[in-house]
């Protein structure tokens, strides 16, 4: 067992030994590339999403040095028909390219990979012929070992990462991974498969992937890996059925990724933490992923501090994602950097609209945390605005309320509404600093229908529930007689604390100049 060449199954067998979630079923998908065209897989996803946890479930899986059945046998894999074909029979090269960092004396770390992955291939196979050139060699191994390489790379974009200021390394690491994976002839000799994870996509050299022959999975296609990137409804809902955990929280919580066929998919690390620890908290704050938040929403891009506000006060926002770098440094405009922020878990893509949101309560708390840090001044203004609207709509102060979301919509909206739909729109992007005091819900039922949007006070929170109940093309009256004779109310009659009805109109069919909006408050 060596650190570069066969690691073993240990570290699998401790991801067993506690809470564990059967994901098993992606050796599938792996298998099925093993020596044909498709064989080199890249999958990238945001910290504490798993993505080491996969790295030694496939070491143990494929490395021949031991025997892994028992781990295996009674889960999903266990069932394949291949399992067997596969298992524990191939010389498994792995790299964890963060370890790799910390072991190497300078980030320039392909010498060092090289000269300690063939010294451990000429401990284990004294008869290798070492010759000049790192791939070369591998070849060699081929011959005397009797079977094709399987390779695993752990966090593969670590050196693009912490080498962001310094291309010339970021270079020399692209040229090694070229040398292997893009050599067609030499990478059919040397590999059965590569599978590569990391948080960003390949970096791109100009307009293309630098490791063009590579299938890539992503945060914004992530195609059939996609209920491997988190937890499924149907696992979160296991966890809580075995734990005695409140299923709705956790979804409140870490819900909120969606890909193609897979509506919900829950932040992991998060849930686990959450079952453990019998404890809803925003656990993504004690990653390393949440000190950059800031950073990033305050970079001077046309439209950014407008599109952040939007985001937390629960409006989703147009992207196009096609022009990013795959870096952390190649900003060109906003799309870029919500295009990051993406890859990043701190926002979910929905491939059919081509639209960004917030996910969950967690990453909105990190946002609201992090906006306060902004420096802009228009990000500073539109925090202070919100805060005011709220306090405003706690004491009544119906006419400051109306202007306020007049003045939204004036600025960040479109110069007409289409539907009440349109109207809720405007609301979010008015009250976006509510993540302080208040969880949003959006179509609450609620005693004889559904109401628009309700703040519902955080436990540790003094101010009242906010009903708020939207009319378009009728009066504000009208919108709090609704609320009434429909039993909104009800819905949240358990709080226990004051309740403000809140109603609020556009009447687009008023003459010109006198199309105002309208706000009514009421305490029930």
């Amino acid at each position: 067992m060596g650190n570069y060449l066969n690691p073993g199954n240990s570290g699998f067998a401790g991801i067993r030994n506690g809470i564990y979630v059967d994901k098993t079923g992606m050796i599938s998908l792996v298998n099925q590339t093993i020596n044909t065209p498709r064989c080199l897989t890249c999958i990238s996803r945001p910290r504490r999403f798993g993505k080491s946890f996969a790295a030694q479930m496939l070491c143990a899986y494929y490395d021949k040095t031991c025997d892994s059945s028992e781990l295996f046998a009674d889960l999903i894999i266990g069932d394949d028909i291949q399992y067997r074909d596969y298992l524990n029979q191939y010389d498994v090269i792995y790299l964890d390219m963060a370890g790799v960092i910390g072991e190497a004396s300078s980030l320039d770390i392909v010498p060092y990979i090289q000269r300690n992955v063939i010294r451990e291939l000429a401990e284990q196979y004294p008869e290798l012929k070492v010759v000049e050139g790192f791939a070369a060699t591998l070849a060699n191994a081929v011959k005397v070992v009797g079977n094709k390489f399987i390779m695993i790379i752990d966090e593969w974009d670590a050196p693009i990462r912490e080498a962001k200021d310094h291309p010339d390394l970021q270079r020399k690491y692209l040229v090694f991974l070229r040398s292997l994976f893009k050599n067609s002839g030499m990478t059919e000799k040397i590999f059965a498969a590569a599978y590569m994870t990391g948080i960003l996509p390949i970096k791109k050299d100009g307009s293309q992937s630098a490791i063009s022959d590579f299938k890539e999975f992503t945060m914004i296609k992530s195609r059939e890996f996609g209920k491997y990137v988190g937890f499924t409804e149907n696992e979160v809902r296991k966890l809580c059925h075995d734990y005695g955990r409140d299923f709705e929280k956790m979804k409140e919580w870490y819900d909120g990724y969606a890909f193609r066929d897979i509506e919900s998919v829950y932040n992991p690390n998060s849930v686990m933490e959450a079952v453990r620890n019998d404890d809803f908290d925003s656990y993504w704050t004690q990653t390393s992923a949440a000190e950059s938040l800031m950073e990033y929403i305050n970079l001077d891009f046309d439209g950014l501090g407008r599109t952040v506000a939007e985001l937390v006060g629960g409006v989703e926002a147009k992207v196009d994602t096609n022009g990013f770098a795959n870096d952390l440094v190649t900003f060109r405009d906003r799309d870029d950097v919500l295009t990051l922020l993406i890859h990043l878990g701190y926002l979910t893509y929905d491939e059919t609209s081509q639209k960004v949101r917030i996910p969950n309560e967690e990453i909105r708390l990190e946002f609201t945390r992090s906006i306060r840090q902004v420096k802009r001044d228009d990000t500073i203004r539109r925090v202070w605005e919100s805060e005011q609207l709220i306090i405003d709509t706690v004491h009544g102060n119906e006419e400051a309320v109306a202007r306020q979301i007049e003045k939204i919509h004036e600025e960040e909206s479109p110069l007409y509404y289409n539907n009440e739909q349109a109207l809720r729109s405007v609301i979010k992007r008015a009250y976006f600093s509510y993540g302080d005091e208040y969880i949003m819900f959006e179509e609450l039922p609620a005693g004889a229908g559904y109401a628009d949007i309700v703040y519902l006070p955080k436990k540790d929170s003094v101010l009242p529930v906010l009903v708020i109940e939207l009319k378009w093309n009728q009066s504000a009256e009208g919108a709090i007689k609704q609320i009434r004779d429909r039993r909104y109310p009800d819905a949240v009659s358990g709080y226990g604390g004051d309740i403000l009805l809140v109603g609020i109109s556009y009447d687009r069919e008023a003459p010109a100049g006198e199309r105002r909006h309208r706000c009514r408050i009421e305490r029930y």
